[in-house]
């Protein structure tokens, strides 16, 4: 597994249609097309034909809601605990958060977009924009250049290998990355 895609938690298209990004107007599709991650663009019907290309999707939450605002701290109860096995068993290189909020939820702290320091025992996180179409603050070239980003820190090589820094949301650069030295 290269990489698994971590939602913040079903909403109600994705509900009743029991696929993930569901929603008509959610980016996610398009933008794990745009960035290179898939050679078409999927629909979300086709989320298990992710597989063969060793992309896997998840939620830190469960519950189905209106919006991310309707969910509660006991939403989140265990999914960190969960996170951490899918990394173990599946070992994906990263794990993405498609929002802040999906990252918050398990780990009930704050994180700008891009690499984490923190990673679940070999696997790196990485912090998306929210593809939901509720954040239209974050315009679409802004998050195509995250998911861009993330595609290219991957290509690079073994994230185990990768020292990454995202500057600013807003930013002036989005990404620095070089293999760790020997002494790191």
């Amino acid at each position: 597994m290269r990489v698994v895609f971590c939602g913040i938690n079903p909403g109600r298209f994705s509900d009743a249609t029991n696929a993930h990004f569901a929603n008509p107007r959610n980016d996610f599709w398009r933008l794990l097309h745009e960035a290179g991650f898939t050679p078409r663009l999927f629909d979300p019907s086709e989320q298990f034909d992710l597989l063969p290309l060793s992309i896997g999707v998840t939620n830190a939450a469960c519950r189905t809601t209106p919006g991310s605002g309707d969910l509660r701290a006991g939403d989140f109860a265990g999914s960190a605990e969960r996170l951490e096995s899918l990394a173990r068993d599946l070992n994906p290189g990263m794990i993405a958060f498609v929002g802040k909020e999906a990252y918050r939820g398990p780990f009930r702290e704050r994180s700008k977009h891009g690499l984490q320091a923190r990673r679940l025992g070999e696997t790196a996180l990485f912090v998306l924009p929210s593809t939901s179409p509720a954040n239209a603050a974050v315009p679409w070239g802004e998050r195509l250049r995250w998911f861009r980003a993330l595609h290219a820190l991957m290509d690079m090589g073994a994230t185990d290998e990768i020292a990454a820094e995202s500057i600013d949301d807003r930013g002036n650069e989005l990404l620095v990355a070089k293999k760790r030295s020997e002494a790191e």
